[in-house]
Parts: structure tokens; C-alpha cells; sequence
């Protein structure tokens, strides 16, 4: 049965309606991490320490894609709950073609400027050289990287997450295929690697072209429409706390290669590497729960249905209460193991990454509620708070973590400046969200 925006939504209702985002954006974390595999085992620990020091500026440069498909799919979907679904077409057109565009800008100049960028970030030597190898390979798909952003939030507006979930699989399913092929098989080394991703990441903004310029029942398709200024400036607000997050994520994830550069070399950023890969999956889980909880909030917004406002908002902390305390229990349980399966034939990098591992995951407590927050406050249509609690969350607490703490404890205090950092975010989203409680009646 279909389950509609308009519905009430049950636990289950609810749990079939967000599982396909957050699987959609567990397969898109899987990019990185399947790469990370294959480098680490079949190619070595410098290359693999360098897909690591420059996947970060990679990630800054395909979040516009994310901001464009958050921010417009919360204007969408309260122009959907306001019943004028030809405007929502129109909209949801100029999102995706000028994201299109933007793409193709970020591309040339990112493959033009990559090299000084790596040089300026502290890469030398070998290590440079793969950076930018793999770095330039990765940005002729940065369009449909983007795209594909984008598509994982208006595909759950369009009413077909389901749909999206297949795409992503499949494009995931084709990285990992071809990583196995082009690096383990024909031993094409790190370009196999990129080649893999950048292959994989055009299925999976490509083909969800296809699909909305042809006739079918989703409830959005792409079709002419006129520029909007104004929507575009709303939609870039509204989604402006996603590309601060994912930008401030990425900075921040710089300056820990930095600090471990300085306290513990090339093994500490090999060994952040590992710790990234596990973060990019675990919190993908939230975030893919938020991004598809944000189209039924957006809509019952827009249709002044304050009942279901609340049962959404209390549903969702409780689901994100648990979530958190099982991806805490999953990361102190397997970290051993999953250390050993990137990093298990080096005993000093395994001990490093052993130890980060089991310090780091205390940060999955309190991840998510400042996660879940922001999206939250997005698809209410009020970007600044939501914008707030990311730059905090994921700039300024951080930041501040990592150059206090390390002073203090060492390497031991560059992983606890993570969970220093999300205890402090949470605090503040819990007190976001009481103040705004009576203005949005949830």
C-alpha cells in the first residue's frame, strides 16, 4: 500500500517510509569506504592515507548538490501541502537544472586548482601525486555526484523512495564491482579506484534523470520552467545548514589530518581514515532518517496540521534515542574486527586505530539528535536555526576540541574532541527545539 504525505504515520508507517533514505544514504557512504578497502589491502598505505587527506575537499565540492536537494525539497513539499503542485514541478525542475550547471563549474575549476589546494593542506612528495591522481578522476563526476545528492531527497518527495533506494543500490553495488575488477583483478591501482567511484556516482545521478524527464507516476517531473530567484534563495537558505555541515565536516576533518600529521604522521591520518569510514555509514543512518522524515514535516507545515507535527517530532527522538545507543553498542562491540579489515596487516597502525575506535564511538550518543535537529528546523522552513546548529555541531565546537584537547591528552585527545564536540551540539539542539516547540505548535 502507498503510504501518502498526508498520512498519519505510525512506527511502522514510519519505519517503511524513511528505510529506503537511510539505506539510500548508507550505499552512498559505502563509495568511500569500499575505495578505502580495496586501496589500503591491494595498492598501500600511502595511497590509501592520500584518498583519505583528499576526499575531504571532494566531499565540500559535492554538498552544493545536498543543499540544492534538502533546501529545495522542503520549499516543495510545503508547495506540495499547499495543494499547487504545478508550481512544486516547476520548482523541483530548476533545482535539478541548475545544479546541473553548478556542477559543471565546480568540476573545472576543482580539477584546475586541485593540485595547489592538496600542496596548501600539507600533501607533498607521493602522497600529492596520488592525491591529485585520484582527486581529478572523482571530479569529472562531480555533476552527477551532485545529482545524485540532490535525487536521494526529492525522490522521497516524489513519493518514491523506494525507487531512489533502488538507484542507490545499484550504483553501489556497481562500485563495489568495479573496484574489485579494476584494482584487485586488472591491478589498475588508485585510478581503478577513482574510475570505480566516478563510474558508480553517474549511474547514481544520471539514471534519476532519465526517470523524472519520462512519463510516470511520481508525483514530480522535470519539465520547462522559468527562473526563480526568490525560490532559489529560499531553497539555498533552507538547505543551507546540510552544505554547512557537510562543508564544516570536511574542514574540520582537515584540520584533524593536520593535528595527527603533527602528533602521530601518516599512520594517524590512515588510522582517522578508518574511524571516517565507520562515521560516514553510522551517521548516514540519521541523516538518511532525517532526510526522509523532512518531506512529511515540510508538508504537514505547510497544511497546518499540528497533530501530526507532534507525533512526528516525538516518534522521531525516540527513534533516534534508540538508534543511538545501538550504534554505540555496535561500535565498542566490532572495533577490533573492523579495524583488522582495513588496517590488520600493520601492527603499530592497527593499535592506533584500535584505540581511536573505542574512544570515538561515544560520540554515536549524541550525534544524532543535533542530526536529526537541523533537519528538522529545515523542513519547517527556518534555515537559520538550522544553519546555526550545524555550524556549531560541525565547525565551531569541533574546532575547538581539536586544538584544545590534543594539547592536553594527545592522540587521545584529538579522537575524544569529537564526542566533547556532539555532547556540547546536542545540548544545544535540545535547547532549540523546547524555544521553538510553542511558534511551530510539534
Amino acid at each position: 500500500m502507498r503510504i501518502q504525505l498526508s498520512d498519519h504515520f505510525t512506527y511502522k508507517k514510519l519505519f517503511r517510509f524513511t528505510l529506503p533514505s537511510v539505506v539510500m544514504m548508507i550505499f552512498t557512504s559505502v563509495y568511500g569506504v569500499v575505495d578505502g578497502f580495496f586501496v589500503s589491502n591491494f595498492v598501500g598505505k600511502t595511497p590509501f592515507a592520500a584518498v583519505n587527506f583528499i576526499m575531504p575537499f571532494l566531499m565540500i565540492l559535492g554538498a552544493v548538490g545536498f543543499m540544492f536537494g534538502t533546501g529545495g525539497s522542503a520549499l516543495i513539499s510545503k508547495t506540495m501541502g499547499e495543494g499547487d503542485s504545478v508550481r512544486a514541478n516547476r520548482l523541483f525542475s530548476m533545482f535539478v537544472y541548475i545544479s546541473a550547471v553548478c556542477g559543471i563549474i565546480i568540476a573545472v575549476f576543482g580539477i584546475i586548482f586541485l593540485r595547489p589546494i592538496a600542496v596548501l593542506l600539507g600533501a607533498e612528495g607521493v602522497m600529492l601525486d596520488n592525491c591529485v591522481v585520484y582527486g581529478r578522476i572523482i571530479l569529472l563526476a562531480l555533476p552527477a555526484y551532485m545529482l545524485q545528492f540532490e535525487f536521494q531527497s526529492f525522490f522521497v518527495t516524489a513519493g518514491k523512495p523506494q525507487l531512489g533506494l533502488a538507484v542507490t543500490i545499484i550504483s553501489g553495488a556497481a562500485n563495489m564491482v568495479l573496484d574489485a575488477l579494476l584494482v584487485a583483478v586488472f591491478d589498475f591501482g588508485l585510478s581503478g579506484a577513482a574510475a570505480a567511484t566516478a563510474i558508480s556516482q553517474c549511474i547514481g545521478g544520471l539514471v534519476p534523470v532519465i526517470y523524472f524527464l519520462c512519463p510516470n507516476s511520481s508525483l514530480l517531473r522535470l519539465t520547462k520552467t522559468a527562473f526563480d530567484g526568490r525560490a532559489l534563495l529560499t531553497g539555498c537558505v533552507n538547505g543551507s545548514s546540510e552544505l554547512m555541515s557537510n562543508i564544516s565536516m570536511s574542514l574540520v576533518s582537515m584540520l584533524y589530518n593536520v593535528q595527527l600529521m603533527k602528533f602521530a604522521g601518516e599512520d594517524g591520518v590512515a588510522a582517522y581514515g578508518v574511524l571516517m569510514y565507520v562515521n560516514m555509514i553510522f551517521l548516514a543512518a540519521f541523516i538518511g532518517y532525517s532526510v526522509g522524515t523532512a518531506p512529511v514535516i515540510g508538508y504537514n507545515y505547510g497544511a497546518k496540521n499540528s497533530a501530526e507535527l507532534k507525533n512526528m517530532f516525538k516518534k522521531s527522538l525516540i527513534i533516534i534515542a534508540t538508534l543511538s545507543a545501538a550504534m554505540f553498542a555496535s561500535a565498542e562491540l566490532f572495533a577490533v574486527p573492523l579495524s583488522k579489515i582495513f588496517v590488520g596487516y600493520d601492527s603499530a597502525l592497527l593499535e592506533i586505530t584500535k584505540r581511536g575506535f573505542i574512544i570515538y564511538s561515544f560520540s554515536f550518543l549524541f550525534a544524532g539528535i543535533a542530526i536529526y535537529g537541523s533537519a528538522f528546523f529545515t523542513a519547517l522552513n527556518n534555515g537559520l536555526v538550522s544553519a546555526l546548529i550545524s555550524f556549531l555541531r560541525t565547525l565551531v565546537l569541533q574546532v575547538a576540541a581539536v586544538l584544545l584537547l590534543p594539547a592536553v591528552w594527545g592522540v587521545d585527545g584529538i579522537w575524544l574532541s569529537i564526542v566533547a564536540a556532539e555532547l556540547l551540539a546536542a545540548v544545544i539542539t535540545f535547547c532549540f527545539l523546547a524555544a521553538k516547540r510553542n511558534k511551530y505548535q510539534y
